[in-house]
Protein backbone atom coordinates (compact mmCIF):
# COMPACT_ATOMS: atom_id res chain seq x y z
CA UNK A 1 0.00 0.00 0.00
CA UNK A 2 1.04 3.37 -0.86
CA UNK A 3 0.94 5.84 2.03
CA UNK A 4 2.40 9.70 2.42
CA UNK A 5 5.94 10.00 3.05
CA UNK A 6 7.24 7.31 1.72
CA UNK A 7 10.60 6.77 -0.02
CA UNK A 8 11.76 5.89 -3.04
CA UNK A 9 12.19 2.68 -4.12
CA UNK A 10 15.00 1.91 -5.71
CA UNK A 11 14.98 -0.59 -8.74
CA UNK A 12 17.46 -3.43 -10.61
CA UNK A 13 19.13 -2.17 -13.51
CA UNK A 14 20.12 -5.48 -14.64
CA UNK A 15 17.92 -7.97 -15.89
CA UNK A 16 15.73 -9.46 -13.17
CA UNK A 17 16.76 -13.05 -14.10
CA UNK A 18 18.05 -15.47 -16.69
CA UNK A 19 15.35 -16.89 -18.54
CA UNK A 20 16.93 -20.48 -17.98
CA UNK A 21 16.53 -20.26 -14.37
CA UNK A 22 13.03 -19.04 -14.72
CA UNK A 23 12.43 -22.28 -16.93
CA UNK A 24 14.16 -24.72 -14.87
CA UNK A 25 12.46 -23.33 -11.58
CA UNK A 26 8.90 -23.57 -13.29
CA UNK A 27 9.51 -27.03 -14.57
CA UNK A 28 10.36 -28.79 -11.70
CA UNK A 29 7.29 -26.86 -10.19
CA UNK A 30 5.34 -27.96 -12.62
CA UNK A 31 3.23 -26.42 -15.68
CA UNK A 32 0.24 -27.42 -18.18
CA UNK A 33 2.23 -29.05 -21.74
CA UNK A 34 2.46 -26.90 -24.55
CA UNK A 35 -0.08 -27.35 -27.40
CA UNK A 36 -0.03 -26.69 -31.44
CA UNK A 37 -1.50 -23.74 -32.41
CA UNK A 38 -5.32 -24.29 -33.19
CA UNK A 39 -7.68 -22.73 -35.58
CA UNK A 40 -10.28 -20.24 -35.19
CA UNK A 41 -13.37 -22.06 -33.97
CA UNK A 42 -16.27 -20.89 -32.61
CA UNK A 43 -16.57 -19.56 -28.63
CA UNK A 44 -16.32 -22.71 -26.17
CA UNK A 45 -13.33 -22.00 -24.51
CA UNK A 46 -13.71 -22.99 -20.42
CA UNK A 47 -14.17 -19.38 -18.97
CA UNK A 48 -14.49 -17.06 -21.89
CA UNK A 49 -17.59 -16.08 -20.51
CA UNK A 50 -16.89 -14.54 -17.10
CA UNK A 51 -13.49 -14.97 -14.83
CA UNK A 52 -13.47 -18.04 -12.53
CA UNK A 53 -14.39 -18.59 -9.33
CA UNK A 54 -14.94 -18.25 -5.91
CA UNK A 55 -16.34 -14.68 -6.20
CA UNK A 56 -14.77 -11.49 -4.62
CA UNK A 57 -17.93 -10.61 -1.99
CA UNK A 58 -18.64 -7.73 -4.36
CA UNK A 59 -19.40 -9.94 -6.75
CA UNK A 60 -22.73 -11.08 -5.36
CA UNK A 61 -25.09 -9.13 -7.28
CA UNK A 62 -25.26 -11.23 -10.56
CA UNK A 63 -24.62 -9.17 -13.67
CA UNK A 64 -24.99 -11.31 -17.21
CA UNK A 65 -21.73 -12.22 -19.15
CA UNK A 66 -20.77 -10.28 -21.86
CA UNK A 67 -21.33 -11.97 -25.10
CA UNK A 68 -18.48 -14.04 -26.57
CA UNK A 69 -17.64 -13.14 -30.49
CA UNK A 70 -17.40 -15.30 -32.87
CA UNK A 71 -15.07 -15.74 -34.62
CA UNK A 72 -12.74 -15.16 -31.64
CA UNK A 73 -10.92 -11.47 -31.63
CA UNK A 74 -7.95 -11.45 -33.92
CA UNK A 75 -8.25 -15.46 -34.75
CA UNK A 76 -7.49 -16.68 -31.53
CA UNK A 77 -9.65 -19.57 -30.41
CA UNK A 78 -6.78 -20.97 -28.32
CA UNK A 79 -8.38 -22.80 -25.67
CA UNK A 80 -5.03 -23.91 -23.64
CA UNK A 81 -1.58 -23.06 -25.23
CA UNK A 82 0.15 -22.24 -28.35
CA UNK A 83 3.10 -20.62 -29.77
CA UNK A 84 4.79 -19.67 -33.12
CA UNK A 85 7.83 -21.47 -34.17
CA UNK A 86 9.87 -24.80 -32.82
CA UNK A 87 10.65 -23.55 -29.52
CA UNK A 88 8.41 -23.19 -27.06
CA UNK A 89 7.68 -20.40 -24.57
CA UNK A 90 9.46 -20.28 -20.85
CA UNK A 91 6.67 -22.06 -18.96
CA UNK A 92 4.59 -19.49 -16.59
CA UNK A 93 2.31 -19.83 -13.30
CA UNK A 94 -0.78 -17.92 -14.78
CA UNK A 95 -3.48 -19.12 -16.07
CA UNK A 96 -3.71 -16.90 -19.35
CA UNK A 97 -1.13 -15.19 -21.36
CA UNK A 98 -0.33 -13.48 -24.56
CA UNK A 99 2.89 -12.67 -25.92
CA UNK A 100 2.59 -10.35 -29.18
CA UNK A 101 4.73 -8.08 -31.19
CA UNK A 102 3.90 -4.49 -30.64
CA UNK A 103 4.10 -3.29 -34.11
CA UNK A 104 3.41 -6.22 -36.45
CA UNK A 105 0.51 -7.06 -33.70
CA UNK A 106 1.32 -10.58 -34.74
CA UNK A 107 0.36 -13.18 -31.45
CA UNK A 108 3.65 -14.94 -30.94
CA UNK A 109 2.47 -17.08 -28.22
CA UNK A 110 -1.00 -17.13 -26.05
CA UNK A 111 -2.27 -19.69 -22.92
CA UNK A 112 -6.16 -19.04 -22.86
CA UNK A 113 -5.62 -15.31 -24.05
CA UNK A 114 -9.86 -14.89 -24.49
CA UNK A 115 -10.62 -16.31 -21.28
CA UNK A 116 -11.82 -13.40 -18.64
CA UNK A 117 -10.41 -12.92 -15.86
CA UNK A 118 -10.33 -10.19 -13.06
CA UNK A 119 -7.81 -7.50 -13.97
CA UNK A 120 -6.90 -5.61 -10.89
CA UNK A 121 -5.11 -2.45 -11.12
CA UNK A 122 -4.09 -3.34 -14.62
CA UNK A 123 -7.10 -1.64 -16.03
CA UNK A 124 -6.33 1.25 -14.51
CA UNK A 125 -4.20 1.87 -17.74
CA UNK A 126 -7.59 1.84 -19.47
CA UNK A 127 -8.44 4.65 -17.05
CA UNK A 128 -5.59 6.33 -18.09
CA UNK A 129 -6.70 6.67 -21.80
CA UNK A 130 -10.06 8.03 -20.79
CA UNK A 131 -8.31 10.97 -18.58
CA UNK A 132 -5.98 11.51 -21.72
CA UNK A 133 -8.83 12.29 -24.04
CA UNK A 134 -10.88 14.10 -21.88
CA UNK A 135 -9.16 16.35 -19.30
CA UNK A 136 -6.67 18.75 -19.43
CA UNK A 137 -3.34 17.81 -17.53
CA UNK A 138 -3.11 21.13 -16.10
CA UNK A 139 -6.51 20.85 -14.27
CA UNK A 140 -6.73 21.44 -10.44
CA UNK A 141 -7.97 19.19 -8.53
CA UNK A 142 -8.85 19.64 -4.65
CA UNK A 143 -8.84 16.45 -3.05
CA UNK A 144 -11.50 15.35 -0.67
CA UNK A 145 -12.01 12.84 2.54
CA UNK A 146 -13.76 10.35 0.33
CA UNK A 147 -10.62 10.06 -2.01
CA UNK A 148 -8.37 9.68 0.40
CA UNK A 149 -10.58 6.38 2.07
CA UNK A 150 -10.39 4.53 -0.48
CA UNK A 151 -9.59 0.60 -0.38
CA UNK A 152 -6.40 -0.47 -1.06
CA UNK A 153 -2.99 1.65 -2.47
CA UNK A 154 -3.04 4.99 -2.21
CA UNK A 155 -0.91 7.50 -3.55
CA UNK A 156 -1.42 9.92 -0.95
CA UNK A 157 -4.18 12.51 -1.88
CA UNK A 158 -5.79 14.18 1.02
CA UNK A 159 -8.68 16.72 1.86
CA UNK A 160 -7.90 20.01 0.47
CA UNK A 161 -5.00 18.82 -1.41
CA UNK A 162 -4.39 20.77 -5.11
CA UNK A 163 -3.78 18.24 -7.19
CA UNK A 164 -3.08 18.66 -11.03
CA UNK A 165 -4.72 16.24 -13.52
CA UNK A 166 -0.64 15.73 -14.68
CA UNK A 167 -0.17 14.57 -10.78
CA UNK A 168 -2.92 12.35 -10.51
CA UNK A 169 -1.98 10.40 -13.43
CA UNK A 170 1.68 10.02 -11.86
CA UNK A 171 -0.15 8.86 -8.67
CA UNK A 172 -2.30 6.31 -10.91
CA UNK A 173 0.26 4.39 -12.82
CA UNK A 174 3.35 5.26 -10.63
CA UNK A 175 2.00 4.20 -7.34
CA UNK A 176 -1.22 2.18 -8.21
CA UNK A 177 -2.98 4.96 -6.05
CA UNK A 178 -6.61 4.08 -5.97
CA UNK A 179 -7.35 7.46 -4.47
CA UNK A 180 -6.04 9.49 -7.61
CA UNK A 181 -8.37 6.66 -9.58
CA UNK A 182 -11.08 8.15 -7.19
CA UNK A 183 -10.29 11.52 -7.23
CA UNK A 184 -9.73 11.62 -11.41
CA UNK A 185 -13.45 9.73 -11.82
CA UNK A 186 -14.69 12.31 -9.78
CA UNK A 187 -13.54 14.75 -11.89
CA UNK A 188 -14.68 13.07 -15.37
CA UNK A 189 -18.35 12.78 -13.77
CA UNK A 190 -19.19 10.64 -11.06
CA UNK A 191 -18.17 6.65 -11.65
CA UNK A 192 -20.45 5.95 -13.81
CA UNK A 193 -19.82 8.55 -16.52
CA UNK A 194 -16.31 7.37 -15.80
CA UNK A 195 -16.93 3.63 -16.33
CA UNK A 196 -19.08 4.23 -19.12
CA UNK A 197 -16.15 5.90 -21.22
CA UNK A 198 -14.08 3.24 -20.52
CA UNK A 199 -16.22 0.50 -21.51
CA UNK A 200 -16.68 2.90 -24.93
CA UNK A 201 -12.70 3.41 -25.28
CA UNK A 202 -12.14 -0.59 -24.74
CA UNK A 203 -14.66 -1.14 -27.30
CA UNK A 204 -13.16 1.21 -29.81
CA UNK A 205 -9.88 -1.00 -28.94
CA UNK A 206 -11.56 -4.47 -29.82
CA UNK A 207 -11.12 -5.22 -26.27
CA UNK A 208 -14.81 -7.14 -26.07
CA UNK A 209 -13.37 -9.23 -23.27
CA UNK A 210 -13.12 -6.23 -20.87
CA UNK A 211 -16.08 -4.52 -18.95
CA UNK A 212 -14.90 -2.46 -15.98
CA UNK A 213 -16.68 -2.67 -12.96
CA UNK A 214 -14.51 0.34 -10.87
CA UNK A 215 -12.26 2.62 -11.99
CA UNK A 216 -9.14 1.23 -9.96
CA UNK A 217 -9.54 -2.37 -10.65
CA UNK A 218 -11.14 -3.10 -6.94
CA UNK A 219 -13.22 -6.12 -7.84
CA UNK A 220 -16.86 -5.34 -8.60
CA UNK A 221 -20.04 -7.08 -10.11
CA UNK A 222 -19.19 -7.87 -14.09
CA UNK A 223 -15.24 -6.78 -13.72
CA UNK A 224 -13.52 -8.80 -16.53
CA UNK A 225 -10.53 -8.33 -18.66
CA UNK A 226 -8.58 -10.69 -20.81
CA UNK A 227 -4.40 -11.38 -21.81
CA UNK A 228 -5.53 -10.41 -25.39
CA UNK A 229 -7.28 -7.26 -24.33
CA UNK A 230 -4.94 -5.86 -22.10
CA UNK A 231 -2.45 -6.26 -24.90
CA UNK A 232 -4.66 -4.14 -26.87
CA UNK A 233 -4.70 -1.33 -23.80
CA UNK A 234 -0.78 -1.14 -23.45
CA UNK A 235 -0.52 -1.04 -27.18
CA UNK A 236 -2.65 1.70 -27.17
CA UNK A 237 -1.47 4.10 -23.93
CA UNK A 238 2.38 3.30 -25.15
CA UNK A 239 0.84 5.29 -28.45
CA UNK A 240 -0.09 8.00 -25.75
CA UNK A 241 3.55 10.14 -24.64
CA UNK A 242 2.52 11.46 -21.65
CA UNK A 243 1.04 7.69 -20.71
CA UNK A 244 4.34 6.27 -21.78
CA UNK A 245 6.57 8.77 -20.08
CA UNK A 246 4.36 8.98 -16.96
CA UNK A 247 4.87 4.92 -16.80
CA UNK A 248 9.05 5.46 -17.01
CA UNK A 249 9.35 7.67 -14.64
CA UNK A 250 10.65 6.30 -11.44
CA UNK A 251 9.37 9.36 -9.23
CA UNK A 252 7.86 12.49 -8.83
CA UNK A 253 7.52 15.39 -6.14
CA UNK A 254 3.98 14.63 -5.02
CA UNK A 255 1.81 17.34 -3.52
CA UNK A 256 0.92 17.45 0.23
CA UNK A 257 -2.23 18.24 1.85
CA UNK A 258 -2.88 20.22 5.38
CA UNK A 259 -0.18 20.07 7.72
CA UNK A 260 1.20 17.31 6.24
CA UNK A 261 4.25 18.32 3.32
CA UNK A 262 4.96 17.07 0.26
CA UNK A 263 6.97 13.82 -0.27
CA UNK A 264 8.29 12.44 -3.21
CA UNK A 265 6.12 9.53 -5.49
CA UNK A 266 7.79 6.52 -6.06
CA UNK A 267 7.53 4.20 -8.97
CA UNK A 268 6.14 0.67 -7.68
CA UNK A 269 7.33 -0.93 -11.26
CA UNK A 270 9.87 -3.93 -10.31
CA UNK A 271 10.67 -4.04 -14.36
CA UNK A 272 11.65 -0.36 -13.99
CA UNK A 273 15.33 0.02 -15.19
CA UNK A 274 15.36 -3.54 -17.34
CA UNK A 275 16.91 -3.31 -20.38
CA UNK A 276 14.84 -1.61 -23.25
CA UNK A 277 11.96 -1.95 -21.02
CA UNK A 278 8.87 0.65 -22.23
CA UNK A 279 6.67 0.06 -19.06
CA UNK A 280 3.68 -1.59 -17.74
CA UNK A 281 1.30 -2.62 -14.47
CA UNK A 282 0.95 -4.70 -12.49
CA UNK A 283 -2.01 -5.51 -10.09
CA UNK A 284 -3.97 -7.80 -7.13
CA UNK A 285 -6.57 -8.29 -5.67
CA UNK A 286 -7.62 -11.52 -3.51
CA UNK A 287 -9.88 -12.69 -6.17
CA UNK A 288 -8.04 -11.62 -9.23
CA UNK A 289 -4.43 -12.65 -7.97
CA UNK A 290 -1.38 -11.46 -9.56
CA UNK A 291 -1.71 -9.79 -12.79
CA UNK A 292 1.02 -7.85 -15.03
CA UNK A 293 1.11 -6.25 -18.64
CA UNK A 294 4.43 -4.54 -19.74
CA UNK A 295 6.69 -4.13 -22.64
CA UNK A 296 10.22 -4.33 -23.97
CA UNK A 297 11.87 -3.09 -26.51
CA UNK A 298 15.51 -4.89 -27.93
CA UNK A 299 17.25 -4.83 -31.29
CA UNK A 300 14.70 -2.85 -32.97
CA UNK A 301 12.08 -5.35 -31.93
CA UNK A 302 8.63 -4.10 -29.32
CA UNK A 303 7.17 -7.08 -27.77
CA UNK A 304 4.40 -6.90 -25.02
CA UNK A 305 3.25 -9.64 -23.02
CA UNK A 306 0.27 -9.77 -20.63
CA UNK A 307 -0.25 -12.33 -17.41
CA UNK A 308 -3.48 -12.81 -16.16
CA UNK A 309 -4.48 -14.50 -12.57
CA UNK A 310 -0.60 -15.82 -11.27
CA UNK A 311 1.26 -16.91 -8.52
CA UNK A 312 4.54 -15.74 -7.62
CA UNK A 313 5.52 -19.06 -7.38
CA UNK A 314 8.27 -20.52 -7.54
CA UNK A 315 9.20 -16.94 -8.57
CA UNK A 316 8.05 -13.53 -8.69
CA UNK A 317 5.82 -12.01 -11.08
CA UNK A 318 7.97 -9.94 -12.87
CA UNK A 319 10.89 -12.61 -13.31
CA UNK A 320 7.98 -14.60 -15.37
CA UNK A 321 6.89 -11.34 -17.28
CA UNK A 322 11.21 -11.18 -18.07
CA UNK A 323 11.54 -14.87 -19.33
CA UNK A 324 8.42 -14.13 -21.46
CA UNK A 325 9.81 -11.10 -22.96
CA UNK A 326 13.44 -12.88 -23.03
CA UNK A 327 11.67 -15.60 -25.14
CA UNK A 328 9.40 -12.94 -27.65
CA UNK A 329 12.02 -10.87 -28.50
CA UNK A 330 13.74 -13.71 -30.19
CA UNK A 331 10.72 -15.46 -31.52
CA UNK A 332 9.92 -15.89 -34.87
CA UNK A 333 7.90 -13.29 -36.62
CA UNK A 334 5.24 -15.46 -37.52
CA UNK A 335 2.09 -15.46 -35.92
CA UNK A 336 -0.86 -17.57 -34.39
CA UNK A 337 -3.38 -14.57 -34.53
CA UNK A 338 -3.53 -10.72 -34.86
CA UNK A 339 -3.76 -7.65 -32.52
CA UNK A 340 -6.48 -6.21 -33.87
CA UNK A 341 -6.44 -2.24 -35.26
CA UNK A 342 -8.54 0.52 -33.23
CA UNK A 343 -12.08 1.01 -35.03
CA UNK A 344 -11.23 -2.50 -36.91
CA UNK A 345 -13.63 -4.78 -34.83
CA UNK A 346 -17.76 -3.45 -33.37
CA UNK A 347 -18.90 -5.76 -30.90
CA UNK A 348 -21.67 -6.57 -33.93
CA UNK A 349 -19.45 -7.75 -36.51
CA UNK A 350 -17.42 -10.72 -36.86
CA UNK A 351 -14.17 -10.14 -34.61
CA UNK A 352 -11.31 -11.78 -36.96
CA UNK A 353 -10.88 -8.88 -39.02
CA UNK A 354 -9.62 -11.05 -41.47
CA UNK A 355 -12.71 -12.58 -41.71
CA UNK A 356 -14.58 -13.02 -45.51
CA UNK A 357 -16.78 -10.36 -46.50
CA UNK A 358 -20.46 -12.19 -46.79
CA UNK A 359 -19.60 -13.10 -43.08
CA UNK A 360 -19.41 -9.34 -42.09
CA UNK A 361 -22.13 -8.78 -43.44
CA UNK A 362 -24.16 -11.60 -42.84
CA UNK A 363 -24.84 -14.19 -39.62
CA UNK A 364 -24.54 -13.12 -36.36
CA UNK A 365 -21.12 -12.80 -35.22
CA UNK A 366 -21.72 -12.82 -31.36
CA UNK A 367 -22.27 -16.60 -29.54
CA UNK A 368 -25.52 -15.99 -27.44
CA UNK A 369 -25.42 -16.47 -23.86
CA UNK A 370 -27.87 -19.00 -23.91
CA UNK A 371 -30.12 -21.59 -26.02
CA UNK A 372 -32.81 -19.56 -28.02
CA UNK A 373 -31.29 -16.09 -27.57
CA UNK A 374 -30.73 -14.07 -30.36
CA UNK A 375 -27.19 -12.47 -30.56
CA UNK A 376 -28.38 -8.89 -31.16
CA UNK A 377 -31.33 -9.16 -27.75
CA UNK A 378 -27.91 -9.98 -25.86
CA UNK A 379 -25.74 -7.37 -27.04
CA UNK A 380 -28.12 -4.52 -26.17
CA UNK A 381 -29.27 -6.09 -22.86
CA UNK A 382 -25.96 -6.21 -21.66
CA UNK A 383 -24.91 -2.71 -23.13
CA UNK A 384 -27.83 -1.88 -21.00
CA UNK A 385 -27.17 -3.49 -17.91
CA UNK A 386 -23.48 -2.52 -17.84
CA UNK A 387 -24.22 1.08 -18.41
CA UNK A 388 -25.99 1.16 -15.44
CA UNK A 389 -26.40 -1.66 -13.27
CA UNK A 390 -22.66 -2.68 -12.87
CA UNK A 391 -21.25 0.74 -12.67
CA UNK A 392 -23.81 1.90 -9.59
CA UNK A 393 -23.21 -1.67 -7.73
CA UNK A 394 -19.73 -0.96 -7.99
CA UNK A 395 -20.00 2.03 -5.96
CA UNK A 396 -21.34 0.55 -3.47
CA UNK A 397 -19.25 -2.56 -2.92
CA UNK A 398 -15.44 -2.60 -2.62
CA UNK A 399 -12.17 -5.01 -2.35
CA UNK A 400 -8.85 -4.95 -0.35
CA UNK A 401 -6.25 -3.16 -1.97
CA UNK A 402 -5.76 -3.32 -6.50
Amino acid sequence: MTTTGRPVRRHRTGRVLLPSVVVALLVAAGTPALAGPVPPTAAGCPGQEQPPGPPAVEETAAVPPLPVPDPAVGGLAVCTEAHAGATPPPPVGVASYLVADLDSGAVLAARAPHARQRPASTIKLLLALVVEDLLPPDRVVVGTAEDGAVDGSRAGIGPGGRYTVEQLLHGLLLASGNDAAHALARELGGEPATLAAMQDTARRLGALDTRPATPSGLDGPGMSSSAYDLALILRAALERPRIATALLTPSIPFPGFADRPGFELGNDDRLLGTPGFLGGKNGFTDAARHTFVGATERDGRRVVVALLRGEPQPVRMADQATALLDWGVTAPAEGIGTLVEPGSVRPESPADPDAPADRAEGTAPVAPAGPGVPAAAVAGGVAAAVGLGAALLAVLLRRRRS
